[in-house]
């Protein structure tokens, strides 16, 4: 009794620290994101938390137990579905409550998702639909292909958002004139330097003790009996903590442009970065990797990318909006807990 009492202690006193180091991270992404202003600022969050989250797999990975060929699929699928109904349907429905109607440039969201549906089905669907080799799995060849494509896209996209059509990604004129974090004052270098360094730690701090609790989800999901999936899900929903809530704080200041550029470039990043790291390591090591997913999942996929294409068409949205992509978000989870 004594040793329970004592982990559930430890368990809480690590979930307060993950929300102090989440809120940190997001003040801190915010003061940097303020002096380099958009789609850059949005884009260190994104960049870092993933690439933390990338060793976060490869270690588990790594490790060689049981199930652990899925976990960079399982990472991939749930940071995607969190991502565009989770977060995307909060941010609509959060600032919806307080705005109504907010306005964005779909020019640059319309584009992100395309690439993003382009990544997911040459990562997630395409080991489902190739002979070479039999069930979810590509051959090394493949494999390497995948990786290179997915690594060639992110890059193109990368360059499209900060070089070539930067503009498509800033707020419209109207949506400037209201946000006081446009007129105010920059921070000075060495303000950002300091939040540079104290975003690293804070997200560092993040990963690492959404991996120290993961044994604890992992034995919670063993006894309710459900599917090893629920594991990965609750990971990607740790590690997109600060993510998730810097864009629903921005929706809720009527700054949804930095929303979706938030949201849409961390599952971007997440595919862009996270799979041609995995696909070497595997290679190289010689490892298991199994990306397919299920045909209930493809189905929940594909209903996302296409509703998510008729939020994103008209450079604006509604509360009803936000409803639909949270009621499709519940669905994902209900049907990832009784498939």
């Amino acid at each position: 009794m004594t040793n329970l009492l004592s982990q559930t202690w430890f368990i809480a006193l690590m979930s307060v620290t993950l929300i102090g180091a989440v809120l940190s991270a997001v003040h801190h992404a915010e003061v940097i994101a303020h002096k380099t202003g958009e789609p850059y600022g949005t884009l260190v969050l994104s960049i870092s938390v993933t690439i933390i989250e990338v060793s976060l797999i490869i270690s588990m990975m790594l490790t060689g137990h049981e199930g652990s060929e899925f976990i960079a699929r399982d990472a991939v699928f749930a940071t995607v579905m969190i991502v565009i109904n989770g977060v995307i349907g909060l941010c609509i429905f959060m600032g919806g409550l307080t705005h109504h109607e907010m306005t964005f440039r779909n020019e640059g969201t319309n584009s992100a998702l395309a690439v993003l549906t382009a990544l997911a089905t040459f990562i997630l669907v395409m080991p489902i639909v190739t002979i070479s080799t039999p069930g979810p799995d590509f051959t090394k060849s493949q494999l390497a292909f995948a990786g290179i494509a997915s690594f060639a896209l992110y890059i193109a996209f990368l360059f499209f958002q900060t070089v070539s059509h930067r503009d498509y990604y800033l707020p419209k004129t109207e949506d400037k004139k209201t946000d006081i974090n446009f007129h105010a004052l920059k921070p000075s270098n060495t303000k950002t330097a300091f939040s540079g360094a104290l975003l690293i730690l804070s997200l560092i701090t993040v990963v690492g003790l959404a991996e120290l609790l993961s044994p604890a989800i992992e034995r919670g999901v063993a006894a309710a009996g459900a599917p090893k999936t629920i594991v990965g899900i609750a990971i990607a929903l740790l590690v997109l903590m600060p993510e998730g809530f810097a864009a629903v704080r921005a929706a809720k200041a009527n700054r949804l442009q930095s929303s979706l550029n938030l949201a849409l470039g961390s599952a971007l990043a997440s595919i862009g970065l996270t799979i041609p790291t995995v696909a070497a390591i595997a290679i190289f090591f010689n490892l298991p990797l199994s990306l397919g997913i299920s045909d209930l999942n493809m189905t929940l996929m594909y209903l996302s990318f296409f509703i998510g294409a008729l939020t994103l068409a008209i450079g604006r949205t509604t509360l009803l909006q936000g409803v639909v992509h949270i009621i499709i978000f519940l669905e994902y989870l209900f049907l990832s807990l009784v498939p």
